[in-house]
């Protein structure tokens, strides 16, 4: 006799769940690395900021504890080198939920949105005449190649702006003609999708609905749980994408305690008890975990925003606060700087005396993990804490 899933859950369940599917409760599969977190999630977001490292690599290593920079690098592109000659990648970089990385087994659902762009009317960057066939021609005769090999960016007054070769391999890249095949030195290295990606993954053969429900399901299953905007939000679909295609996708309708809006659940989840022993961690502020304010705030009762971009002096809690997940809650904030050997801690907020040990355990593992070997607190948003904070460093480091 099959169990019925059930229909409401409680904010705790809905949390435990979200925390076992996003891969932060019970022990990570170590064996399956960096490929299998990526795959797990589904998608991992790429973002120019580095402060203790870039955020892909943030990503799994919150996951999996300190992987190594290079490992990340080869799980999620395979052996790079400068010939054509090369593995095939295990990634492709697209556009998600905002530029992410992907596992290649995905090609196929992204169907839909390549055939999107390609009947796009605008584009912000005017395509000159032949740029486009001679970029397609270059690639196939020299490639893989950055852009700059392609023939770069030009400078106008003070500020880089696209030569007509940039526009053509990015439009190029966005129709699937041409793949993103790595990151080198943070510049995107373009191949022939026909040379990169899988002879039997490379095709648009699924219609937008097949496409639509693939990835419904699957950002349901990296969720756990969610609402409609959740799971469309996870790699940018439309709320009416969602609505057509809800019904097909398998996934249960659940009511969550405290939660406003009606949500859906991977039925696997619902069959598994998430038990096991909780990651404590600094979190990449564009982790899916978290990415999404609202859902972060429902689900963890904490409000996060990414301060960057904000001037400085309105900033509240620092330039890449770092949230601090421990015992399934998130604790704290640590906006994190390198100096040489010392990780420094420019802001800590906590939550109350009892996340200190969490945030001290936090910072030495991400201190280790990107080789230094001090760690220097400059300022704790509630003073008294800072003293037990020091004691806590200090007990680890002796």
């Amino acid at each position: 006799m099959t169990t019925p899933h059930p229909t409401t859950l409680s904010a705790a369940e809905a949390r435990r769940i979200a925390l076992r599917a996003q891969g932060f409760l019970g022990a990570p599969d170590r064996r399956a690395g960096v490929r299998g977190a990526l795959r797990h999630l589904g998608a991992v977001q790429l973002d120019t900021i580095s402060v203790l490292a870039r955020s892909h690599e943030l990503v799994p290593y919150a996951r999996l504890g300190a992987v190594g920079r290079g490992t990340v690098e080869a799980a999620y592109w395979g052996t790079a080198s400068a010939d054509a000659a090369r593995a095939q990648p295990h990634a492709f970089e697209y556009w998600s939920h905002a530029a992410c990385i992907l596992p290649i087994e995905e090609w196929p659902h992204f169907a839909f949105r390549r055939r999107a762009y390609r009947s796009r009317p605008h584009w912000s960057h005017a395509l000159p005449d032949g740029a486009y066939d001679q970029v397609i021609k270059q690639l196939r005769a020299e490639g893989p190649l950055t852009a700059t090999e392609l023939g770069g960016a030009k400078r106008t007054s003070e500020w880089w702006d696209w030569s007509g070769a940039k526009v053509a391999v990015e439009r190029a890249l966005m129709y699937g003609e041409v793949v993103c095949v790595e990151r080198r030195g943070w510049k995107r290295v373009y191949d022939l999708a026909e040379r990169a990606v899988p002879e039997a993954l490379l095709h648009d053969d699924l219609d937008d609905a097949e496409c639509l429900r693939r990835l419904v399901r699957l950002a349901a299953q990296s969720l756990g749980v969610g609402t409609r905007a959740d799971i469309a939000d996870y790699h940018r679909l439309k709320g009416e994408q969602f609505d057509a295609v809800i019904a097909d996708t398998g996934l249960v309708p659940v009511t969550v305690e405290g939660w406003d809006k009606p949500a859906w659940a991977d039925p696997v989840a619902l069959e598994t008890s998430p038990r096991g022993r909780h990651r404590t961690t600094l979190l990449s502020p564009f982790d899916s975990l978290v990415w999404e304010r609202a859902r972060t705030e429902r689900i963890f009762g904490f409000t996060h925003r990414l301060e960057a971009y904000v001037p400085k002096p309105k900033r509240v809690h620092g330039y890449f606060a770092m949230p601090v997940l421990a015992g399934g809650h998130l604790v704290g904030r640590v906006d994190p700087a390198r100096e040489g050997g010392t990780l420094v801690a420019r802001q800590v907020t906590l939550d109350g005396p009892k996340a200190v040990p969490a945030v001290a355990q936090a910072l030495m593992e991400a201190a280790s993990w990107v080789d230094c070997t001090n760690v220097r607190v400059e300022r704790v948003d509630s003073p008294e804490l800072r003293a037990p904070l020091a004691a806590e460093l200090a007990r680890a480091l002796a």
